[in-house]
């Protein structure tokens, strides 16, 4: 009999709300479990023991919750929407064309759903079978379709209109579910042949954005509100952390929780009177939310402990270096085929195998084609290293990509010399935040916190710090900008 099982409930486009998500959370207290973690498709899971479970299971019928256990036949649908507004904000994509999307999914897909915002980076655009990406043009979608099993894509021939997204992916799935491998005319045949939606000709291919991963940690300012990122280093956040964090969320009138497929949380819309309130939730539970940014640049598969013990290793060894990993994420994956994440990937595999045992293991190095993870290009770089060897590996393909950017970068400069030496524009030296990047500058000062115009960074008091997201100042790096 097994001791544990793994619960999951799905969270559709990693969207919660406090009170639904304070709901689940008390049933699982209820029966004993006291650590959960957010999946790597924005779900949420725990692990159950087999004496509790039965119990558990009928609660959640009771109050209408759906859940999976020990299967994964539902993968969640997940989204882009966790950046909207505090990392992008789209041309005409947001929060209501978001739940437009979700409102049409009246059944549960079998396949993987992505909703991706096409300017964004943060969350993945091909890891899903139905993959739907924002066009310029307002309110059509692309879609790209991936078959299980397959790294092939097929761009569909139209762009989508938001209202029929969940009426296309119903079709889609309807038709794959007879045959996989079905070839590009005849599927669009099969699935437009009963019903028609509305679309545009799809004429240009999808440009991918240059990856950037911001910094999605600690409280930061938008607007005139914060909003707040969590991530745990070994992904388990106590059930009485967020249960408090709901509560809150509750008291102050937060309507919605985002999860990421980091295995991280975001809050949005946290007033500035509230901000004593949720420091004290953070320091209750002794949660730290400033890691280094290298340590939040990775993807784990969910329930993956050699993962994040091997991430543990590398991240370590980056600290120790101090390895440059921006413009970089990392992915690890255990298991063959797995959907993981990453500009870098680290894949393991049998190099010894008796029967369905592994024996020993070894690791093989790839990246994906220019180093953008939303490519389905993967470039080996090495193959058969041992566990101890991976480090100073990974840590050299890092050093490779900055070399390689630093080249293109010398290049780009070279050339605008060459081509306009004589327009050279003034620069000037600001102080700027290393984790959010906002700038300190002396000509402007700090108006909103007291300090006035023309105050040099030296003569900033000891308790400043920055008003985005609260680095104090001594953390502070200097760096050069050009003026206008």
């Amino acid at each position: 009999m097994r001791d544990y099982y793994t619960l999951k409930v799905n969270l559709p486009a990693g969207i919660v709300s406090p009170g639904t998500l304070q709901t689940i959370l008390s049933l699982a207290y209820g029966a004993k479990v006291r650590q959960v973690r957010f999946g790597a498709r924005q779900q949420l899971l725990m692990t159950v023991h087999y004496e509790e479970v039965r119990f558990l299971e009928k609660d959640l019928k009771k109050k209408q919750i759906a859940y999976e256990l020990n299967t994964d036949e539902y993968p969640n649908i997940i989204s882009s929407y966790c950046g909207e507004e505090v990392f992008r904000t789209g041309a005409w994509l947001g929060e209501s064309e978001y739940h437009t999307v979700l409102d049409q999914f009246d059944y549960q897909p079998k396949l993987k759903v992505n909703l991706s915002d096409a300017n964004q980076s943060f969350t993945p655009f091909f890891t899903g079978n139905l993959n739907f990406i924002s066009s310029p043009e307002a309110h059509f979608w692309h879609l790209y379709i991936r078959p299980r099993r397959s790294n092939r894509l097929i761009h569909w021939p139209d762009l989508i209109y938001t209202n029929d997204i969940g009426r296309l992916a119903k079709a889609v799935e309807h038709a794959l579910s007879f045959q996989e491998s079905i070839d590009e005319e005849l599927l669009y045949k099969t699935v437009t042949a009963d019903q028609s939606f509305i679309t545009q000709p799809s004429t240009h291919e999808l440009e991918l954005p240059v990856f950037s991963l911001p910094y999605y940690e600690g409280f930061n300012r938008y607007g005139q509100r914060s909003w707040l990122g969590l991530y745990r280093r070994d992904e388990q956040f106590s059930v009485s952390f967020l249960l408090d964090l709901c509560a809150l969320c509750l008291k102050t009138r937060i309507g919605e929780l985002c999860t990421t497929p980091w295995k991280s949380l975001i809050i949005k819309g946290i007033e500035e009177k509230d901000r004593p309130a949720w420091s004290c939730i953070l320091g209750k539970h002794n949660i730290n939310v400033r890691h280094a940014a290298n340590e939040l640049a990775w993807q784990t598969e969910d329930y993956a402990e050699d993962g994040a013990r091997l991430k543990a290793s590398i991240t370590r060894y980056f600290e120790q270096n101090d390895t440059r990993t921006f413009g970089l994420c990392f992915g690890v994956q255990t298991v063959p085929k797995s959907e993981v994440f990453g500009s870098v990937l680290v894949r393991k595999r049998p190099l010894i195998r008796v029967g369905k045992l592994a024996l020993f293991s070894v690791y093989d190095l790839y990246h994906t084609e220019n180093f953008n993870p939303n490519s389905r290009t993967y470039l080996r770089v090495d193959r058969g290293l041992l566990k101890i060897q991976l480090p100073v590996q990974v840590d050299r393909l890092c050093r490779k990509f900055n070399a390689r950017r630093t080249g293109e970068t010398a290049e780009t400069v070279a050339s605008i010399g060459q081509e306009a030496e004589s327009t050279s524009s003034p620069s000037l030296l600001v102080y700027q935040c290393p984790h959010c990047l906002t700038v300190y500058d002396s000509r402007y000062g700090d108006l909103l916190r007291g300090i006035p115009a023309g105050t040099s960074f030296g003569s900033l008091p000891d308790s400043y710090v920055c008003p985005t997201c609260d680095t104090p100042s001594v953390d502070f790096t200097q760096v050069e900008v050009e003026l206008a």
